[in-house]
C-alpha cells in the first residue's frame, strides 16, 4: 500500500491536506521475453484484481501488467458515497469541474509504478472508463512534460489505451501543447488507442468522440479511435482483440516467438 499526500498551494486556494491510500496492486508477469510494462486502470468502484485476471488471459506474452487499485473516496457523482475512484467526479460534462488534485495524485502514483522498470522495457498506460480518463490525462501530462500542478512529468510513455472513457481537462489542452515545440513533438509521436461502444449508457459515446477530437486538434497525430456497434459500458472479446493487435504493432512485440 502506498499513500500520496498533496497540498493545495497558491493564493486563495484551500489549504486542506487530503491523503488517499491507494489499494492493492496486482501484477501479471510476462510469460515470454519482457518487452513492455503497462499499468492498467480499473473503472469506478472496481479494483485491480478483476482486470488482472482478464489481462492474464490475453495472448500477449511479452507484457508485464501492473493493475493498481484506486483509493476509496467520497464520489460526488454518487452523492458522496465512498468507493474506489481515481479522482472525484460530479456530472460527466465538459463544463464539470475537474478534480486536478485527484487527477495529479493518481497520475503520479502510476508514474511511480513505472519509474522502476528497466530502461530497455517500453512503458504504457491503459484503462477502462474512469481508468481510461486517467490514462488519457497521463498522455497529456507526458506530452506537455508536466502535471496539471506544474510539477515535471518524467515518464516516456510509448502507448496509451482508453476504453469507454473521456478526456479530463480538455479545455486547457491545446494551449498546453501548442505553447512548446517539445510538447508538440511529444504529442505528435505518442500512440493512443481510444475505443468506445455506441450504446454506452454510462459514459456516452459522444464524450469518447469529443475526447478523440480534442486530442486530434491539440496535435496528437498517432491517435486511433475505434467505435463498436451495439457495445454498452463494458468490454467484449473483439474489442480486446483490437487492443492486442494494436499493442503488438505499436510496441513491436515478438509474441510467442521469443
Amino acid at each position: 500500500m502506498s499513500s500520496y499526500s498533496h497540498h493545495a498551494t497558491g493564493s486563495g486556494s484551500r489549504t486542506a491536506r487530503r491523503t488517499f491510500e491507494f489499494g492493492r496492486t496486482h501484477v501479471v508477469r510476462p510469460k515470454g521475453k519482457h518487452q513492455a510494462t503497462i499499468v492498467w486502470l480499473h473503472g469506478l468502484g472496481d479494483n485491480g484484481s478483476s482486470w488482472s485476471q482478464l489481462l492474464e488471459s490475453l495472448p500477449l506474452p511479452n507484457i508485464k501488467w501492473i493493475c493498481p487499485t484506486a483509493p476509496t473516496r467520497p464520489v460526488a457523482l454518487l452523492g458522496g458515497f465512498p468507493c474506489t475512484a481515481w479522482f472525484d467526479v460530479g456530472e460527466l460534462s465538459e463544463d464539470g469541474p475537474d478534480d486536478w488534485e485527484g487527477l495529479d495524485a493518481s497520475a503520479a502514483h502510476i508514474a511511480n509504478l513505472l519509474s522502476t522498470e528497466p530502461a530497455d522495457v517500453k512503458v504504457g498506460i491503459g484503462g477502462f472508463s474512469m481508468g481510461a480518463a486517467i490514462s488519457v490525462y497521463s498522455a497529456t501530462c507526458c506530452a506537455s512534460g508536466r502535471y496539471g500542478n506544474g510539477n515535471p512529468y518524467s515518464i516516456n510513455l510509448r502507448a496509451v489505451v482508453g476504453l469507454s472513457g473521456w478526456l479530463p481537462g480538455s479545455r486547457n489542452l491545446r494551449n498546453k501543447i501548442e505553447g512548446s515545440h517539445e510538447a508538440a513533438r511529444r504529442a505528435a509521436s505518442l500512440p493512443i488507442l481510444l475505443s468506445h461502444g455506441n450504446c454506452d449508457d454510462v459514459v456516452p459515446y459522444k464524450y469518447g468522440e469529443k475526447s478523440a477530437n480534442s486530442l486530434s486538434i491539440a496535435g496528437f497525430r498517432q491517435l486511433t479511435f475505434k467505435s463498436f456497434d451495439g457495445l454498452g459500458h463494458y468490454t467484449v472479446p473483439r474489442e480486446m482483440d483490437e487492443v492486442c493487435n494494436w499493442l503488438t504493432g505499436r510496441l513491436g512485440l515478438e509474441g510467442s516467438r521469443a
